[in-house]
């Protein structure tokens, strides 16, 4: 009797043992990305793959391990640590779509390092490996207890910048505090709102927090500001200028702008109706019998230099290719602090003796009045990205050559789905 008990359980429990093994097989084939297959679409294996990486607290991405050129440096991994919050005040993203900018080139080319990596330091951060990328379009997955729900939610569409210091978002996932970000809007597709904030605030910061056009209430807040002055847009064609061109139009200031003959169909195109083609050696002549600018914004790099080489008349002449950081990672900080000095008031002693204006450097600066004055715009249909090309994450790489060549039209944009 007790024998064949012993025989009828141990047939229970190899039964038994056969039907957990068979659903463990099931829930491990399940939480596996499926092979390639004419039904499955490529959105579908992306969602998958990126459900597999996360619930393992890994994720892809796009990094560099040393300084070098794009070509070489930017490489594809996935197992990358998910991020984590840090404070209360900041949430994950899932990142939908994302765009390279000139300065994502640059830093993978050593610029900045020496200011940025001590940033990175103090922030508890290391210098590699370095994910780029600054702004983006996505979801909220996770956020801090300190943000309320009439701020934002877990599910709700976003569009954000990553400070030049941080882990950028050209990863699967991103870590950002709550000023860097704001719901996406409702007009705008992934594609157009991913490429809109670095270069949007680079130029609404030159305009309004360096250039005062629309005085301190411009500069402190979304309001804008400036109408009826009149403004310079040098390189009116790439990502910054496309997008200066636009505020300056939807606040009535008088816009002027530089580009090649074969892109003044593209600036007329935005409303512009001054343009000048910059390889037509008289345009520097045309352009000084306008009369005096309130602002020339050198969005095409041309440096302080420039200021006093052409005889325009200008209250203030206010350019994003600064050499502070160049200068750092040359000579130091003190050095550098020093050169930089020195070139800013060379520059303005030069160009206040020929009777022009002050000579300034502009900056990227994520503000959240900025985030707020793009949001108000582009909501209202006035402000709009020309995107040159968009490509899909598998070919990042390209994206970066791309930026790298220089000469855009308008904005280079992955597409992660």
């Amino acid at each position: 009797m007790v024998l064949a008990k012993c025989v009828r359980l141990t047939a229970a429990a190899s039964r038994c043992s056969q039907v957990i093994f068979r659903n463990l097989a099931t829930a491990t084939v399940a939480s596996t990305p499926s092979s390639p297959s004419t039904g499955t679409s490529n959105s579908g294996r992306e969602h998958q793959r990126r459900q597999h990486a996360s619930s393992y607290g890994k994720m892809s991405g796009w990094q560099i391990h040393s300084y070098g050129v794009p070509q070489e440096e930017i490489q594809f991994s996935e197992g990358i640590k998910m991020p984590v919050l840090k404070s209360p005040t900041q949430l994950l993203v899932k990142v939908k779509a994302s765009s390279v900018n000139p300065i994502d080139v640059a830093m993978i080319n050593g610029y900045g390092a020496s200011v940025l990596n001590a940033l990175r330091c103090k922030d508890d951060s290391i210098e590699f490996p370095l994910v780029l990328g600054r702004d983006f379009c996505g979801e909220i997955v996770q956020k801090g207890l300190g943000i309320s729900s009439r701020e934002l939610e877990v599910g709700d569409e976003v569009w954000g910048v990553v400070p030049v210091h941080l882990q950028g978002c050209h990863a699967d996932y991103v870590v950002v505090e709550k000023y860097c970000l704001f719901k996406k809007p409702s007009n705008l597709s992934k594609i157009d709102a991913c490429a809109i904030l670095y270069a949007g605030l680079t130029a609404w910061s030159g305009l309004y927090i360096t250039g005062h056009l629309g005085d301190l209430l411009g500069a402190i807040s979304p309001v804008g500001g400036g109408a009826g002055k009149k403004v310079l847009v040098l390189g009116a064609t790439g990502g910054v200028g496309t997008l200066a061109v636009q505020m300056l139009l939807a606040e009535g200031v008088e816009v002027f702008a530089t580009c090649s003959s074969d892109a003044v169909q593209l600036v007329q195109n935005l409303g512009v109706k001054y343009v000048l083609d910059y390889t037509d050696p008289s345009h520097v002549q045309h352009v000084g019998s306008i009369g005096r600018f309130d602002i020339v914004l050198d969005c095409a790099g041309k440096g302080t230099e420039y200021a006093n080489e052409v005889p325009w008349l200008y209250d203030q002449y206010i350019t994003f290719n600064s050499p502070v950081l160049k200068n750092i990672d040359a000579d130091g900080f003190a050095a550098g602090m020093y050169q930089n000095a020195m070139s800013l008031v060379r520059n303005n002693t030069a160009s206040l003796s020929t009777r022009q204006g002050l000579v300034k450097w502009g900056y990227f600066v994520p503000a959240p009045q900025g985030i707020a004055y793009l949001q108000r715009l582009a909501e209202k249909g006035k402000l709009l990205p020309v995107v040159e090309k968009v490509f899909p994450y598998a070919n990042t790489p390209e994206a970066y050559d791309r930026v790298s060549q220089k000469h855009l039209r308008g904005k280079i944009v992955i597409d992660f789905e």
